[in-house]
């Protein structure tokens, strides 16, 4: 009996440790999963940004050039007021130098390191500036708390959320008026609320609609990988409020 007794302890126990050791295997397992498939998106985010950085030089070399280079033509070209060509030479000239601000926002825009640079409130602020000289919607921002600086990696994929965000809105929401909040707590944790007063739509539908775009994904992605945290809130025809936290407490000891 007592051998008995022995034998089913000695078994019991190797049981025991048996489960112990596949949960201990199967917990690495799913660690390196989900370590291996950051950082492929990671990877991929990167090989994004430096397409973005790419096409933001090419148009800044190439296409600002030429234009400036045929706004310089048509300025120097001798047409007196009173030629009939002369008011359409103006207005040519008026609309190639639009084209070359407007240029030259949108390569900023895309250059990673003008964003790491400025800072990502300025950022946002001269992104919101460009939508209001469009006059498609109104747009408020503010900024509260003292700023405090994130690293390049960071602010560049929370401004690329913020984009990804506002990309929609102007897409979809029907919106009048936008408002931005970035918001530097004395915790040292960064908050940016995006709100609109669009038409709206149901967040739990889209999330898993298989119609749901790339960008829906692309902004819980890039969050994921920086660990911040998104609450998105929307109901059809009240509007959208995204909140996106990230705390920085460890990044700025």
């Amino acid at each position: 009996m007592i051998l008995g007794v022995i034998l089913v302890g000695f078994i019991v126990t190797i049981l025991f440790f048996y489960q112990r050791r596949q949960q201990r295997q199967e917990k690495e397992l799913s660690r390196l999963k989900d370590e291996y498939e950051r950082e492929i998106l990671r990877s991929q985010l990167e090989i994004q940004e430096n397409t973005f950085k790419n096409i933001s030089q090419e148009l800044h070399d190439n296409i600002g050039q030429m234009l400036s280079v045929v706004k310089l033509s048509l300025s120097v070209l001798p047409i007196e007021k009173d030629h009939p060509a002369y008011e359409m030479n103006k207005n040519s000239q008026q609309v190639l130098n639009k084209a070359i601000l407007d240029l030259s926002d949108l390569t900023k825009s895309l250059h990673t390191d003008r964003i790491a640079e400025v800072g990502l409130a300025d950022s946002i602020r001269f992104e919101l500036a460009s939508i209001n000289k469009t006059g498609i919607l109104r747009t408020e921002y503010s900024v509260t708390g003292d700023e405090f600086l994130l690293s390049g990696q960071k602010s560049i994929f929370l401004f690329r959320i913020f984009q990804e965000i506002v990309n929609n809105i102007l897409k979809h929401s029907k919106a009048t008026l936008l408002t931005v909040d970035v918001i530097f707590t004395a915790d040292e944790d960064f908050i940016l609320e995006i709100q609109d007063n669009g038409i709206g739509f149901n967040v739990e539908d889209k999330k898993h609609s298989p119609k749901s775009g790339v960008g829906l994904k692309s902004i819980f992605n890039r969050a994921y990988l920086i660990g911040a945290t998104i609450d998105m809130k929307s109901e059809p025809g009240k509007g959208t409020r995204v909140t996106i936290e990230l705390p920085c407490q460890e990044e700025n000891k």
